[in-house]
């Protein structure tokens, strides 16, 4: 493989990158293409060709890195050089009007003068900011607190609308572009689809969906789902400047990116509020999802003399759109079982149109909830969509009801599985508790094999969900009893595919006895307290048997979790997993080894807040390994806390308390790890 390339190839691998960019551009921004998929898939293979046999070719901006590259193990984060604001809400006109009255106060202008807004619609996505140093992306990330997020750059590459150069003979030393991630509603169709085939949990909505396609650890997965932008404005812009934030956007437009076409100047409130009417009416037509609109001062230096209150600008709003609400019939309530257990009464309804799709069943939330607004079988009520997208019974129309309704009661079993159907004190949810429940048995076996659980490499959702569709599994312990001559009768199965993954299990049979803990998916039982459970009762036998009060007399170990182990490990699918796992030979190891007693943490109790540079799981295992323990809570039994960016109350309480507090570093270099 040669390392320097001759200068006709630098030339040709250079203007391919130019015509790809320039094409994607015309295809993802523009929507108005001007060659064929086939010849640009053509483009793309020869460039690809070219930097496989001089990978020196291979540049930031290179259209070929947007396929996605190999997983994470976590994100790590980015600190916004200029804050990302949140906005304040208008849910009416008056409250419209009542903020153009405080921006010319502020202003010291008169209540009769016009000021200038850009009126743009408020896409219901995910915000994210963009680093471009002389024109070149170098950095992605999401808005986070406001203040840092989480540095995405390798899934923000993959999204094709986002240039990765930017269209500029002349580009700035440094821009900060800011916008929403989103998926349009068709895509959002698709991938919902896709993910009921493999028996994954849905998306509740495009927000949710586009939040975890963008925060995916594999940006492999980001790359195979169809993300969009609309820039809205920047952070940070050197070189450059301009008076009015409509020109900011027409020049970020110029610069290859896509700004809202719906956008427009307002003269004024009046014209504002007409926009505002305008879109109210329409929005259900656009092929994404918008749930108001956001109006800006355009003049940009009143933006700087406005300034910002708390944590939003004075100079921006967001008007809000009320939900469309109609009324139908609730024909049935009927109790879906989703995949954590948790029990939704759902109402069957009359078939209604809201917001431009027929609605025939909605989420009533909890028992609490049906209590609540008296929702009966046969009442008439009123319903929206929440968010524009997952339909709600908003109230009951008692004057129509005739006194042949039926009141709804919750029931104490899973209407699925049979199992007890428990609510924790203090919780509105009531979960069934059966391990083998089929409703939960794709999420409850992918989580057993899971990376922080007994961690079996290839054992993913498609596999499971095939496992369970052709009734070759009920619950985890069954994965272990499979054989070749199943795992062949899957789509896209291999010989050898088949083989590692039978591998891939039998390799967990010994997993530390903390991993098998929270493999069992107990409701309130995560890493943390699994570790906590195993060091107290030392075997998963005498924590089956261990009663409700030992359980709660365990430290860290609260009346509501103790309710919860005990309950789990009563139900009878729960035995009968165990009595399977013992069968198949699965036997938890407890780590014996004695931890140096000349370790600074030996004996002491270690609390951790705000963002660390290193995982939390893994710095809490540090200390457990040198023979502390790792609490959730400040207490005056607590001998340190650990502070890392962003620390929160929990370093208040110890300065309070008097207990000492250590920077990362200090903590790193006391456990040895300085690497």
């Amino acid at each position: 493989m040669a390392d320097t390339a001759p200068k006709r190839v630098r030339e040709r691998a250079e203007e391919l990158r130019r015509q790809l960019s320039y094409h994607n551009y015309r295809y993802y921004v523009l929507d108005s293409p001007e060659i064929s998929d086939a010849e640009y898939d053509r483009l793309l293979r020869e460039l690809q060709d070219l930097e496989e046999q001089y990978p020196r070719l291979v540049t930031p901006d290179s259209p070929t890195r947007r396929v996605g590259a190999a997983p994470l193990d976590e994100f790590e984060t980015v600190r916004h050089r200029v804050p990302m604001l949140s906005l304040g809400n208008a849910f009416d006109e008056d409250e419209l009007r009542a903020f153009d009255e405080r921006v010319k106060r502020h202003l010291n202008t008169s209540q009769e003068e016009s000021v200038d807004y850009l009126a743009d619609l408020k896409v219901d996505g995910l915000a994210v900011s963009l680093t471009y140093e002389n024109g070149v992306l170098i950095q992605g990330a999401t808005r986070g607190d406001g203040t840092t997020g989480e540095d995405i750059t390798v899934n923000i590459r993959t999204v094709r609308a986002i240039p990765l150069r930017m269209l500029l003979d002349d580009p700035p030393a440094l821009a900060e572009v800011r916008g929403e991630v989103y998926l349009d509603r068709r895509e959002f169709e698709r991938i919902n689809k896709e993910r009921e085939q493999n028996g994954e949990p849905l998306f509740a909505n495009p927000r949710n969906a586009a939040a975890g396609s963008v925060r995916q650890l594999d940006s492999r997965i980001t790359a195979g789902r169809r993300l969009d932008i609309i820039v809205y404005g920047v952070g940070a812009l050197e070189g450059i400047a301009f008076e009015h934030h409509s020109q900011l956007l027409h020049y970020l437009e110029d610069a290859g990116f896509k700004a809202s076409p719906q956008r427009s100047l307002c003269h004024g409130i009046d014209e504002a509020a007409d926009y505002c009417r305008t879109w109210q009416e329409k929005h259900s037509e656009l092929s994404y999802g918008t749930d108001g609109v956001v109006l800006k001062v355009d003049s940009l230096a009143l933006q700087r003399d406005l300034g910002q209150v708390s944590r939003s600008p004075r100079w921006a709003v967001a008007y809000k759109f009320p939900p469309e609400e109609q009324t139908t019939v609730v024909k049935d309530i009927v109790v879906s079982v989703g995949r954590t257990g948790a029990l939704t009464p759902v109402a069957m309804m009359e078939p209604v149109v809201v917001s431009g799709s027929t609605v025939q069943m909605a989420t009533l939330h909890n028992e609490d909830e049906v209590e609540r607004k008296d929702v009966r079988v046969g009442d008439t009520v009123v319903i929206r969509k929440a968010g524009d997208v997952i339909p709600e019974v908003v109230s009951v129309v008692p004057s129509k009801r005739t006194g042949k309704e039926r009141t709804f009661v919750m029931p104490e079993t899973c209407p699925v599985c049979g199992a007890d159907a428990i609510r924790p004190e203090g919780e509105a949810v009531r979960r069934c508790t059966g391990i083998a429940c089929p409703a939960q048995v794709n999420g409850r076996i992918g989580h057993f094999f899971s990376r922080g659980a007994l961690d079996a490499e290839g054992v993913g959702p498609k596999i499971i969900a095939q496992l369970t569709a052709r009734d070759l599994v009920e619950d985890p312990g069954d994965m272990f009893f499979l054989g070749k001559e199943d795992l062949l009768k899957l789509d896209r199965m291999a010989d050898k595919l088949a083989q590692n993954i039978l591998d891939a299990i039998a390799g967990t049979k010994n997993p530390p006895l903390a991993r098998l803990i929270y493999a069992l998916g107990i409701r309130h039982v995560g890493d943390h307290v699994a570790d906590v459970l195993a060091e107290r009762f030392g075997s998963l036998d005498a924590l089956a048997t261990a009663s409700e009060e030992r359980l709660a007399q365990t430290a860290e170990i609260g009346p509501v979790i103790a309710e919860s182990v005990a309950v789990f490990f009563r139900q009878k699918q729960t035995k009968e997993l165990l009595a399977k796992l013992k069968r198949a030979g699965v036997s938890p190891q407890v780590d014996q080894a004695a931890p140096s007693a000349e370790s600074p943490f030996a004996g002491k109790t270690v609390v951790f807040t705000g963002t660390l540079g290193m995982p939390r799981s893994e710095a809490e295992r540090i200390v457990k390994a040198q023979g502390g323990r790792a609490a959730s809570s400040v207490s005056k039994k607590t001998d340190y806390v650990v502070v890392g960016e962003s620390p929160g109350s929990k370093r208040d309480d110890a300065e309070r308390l008097g207990i000492p507090v250590l920077r990362e570093e200090e903590f790193r270099r006391m456990a040895g790890h300085t690497e």
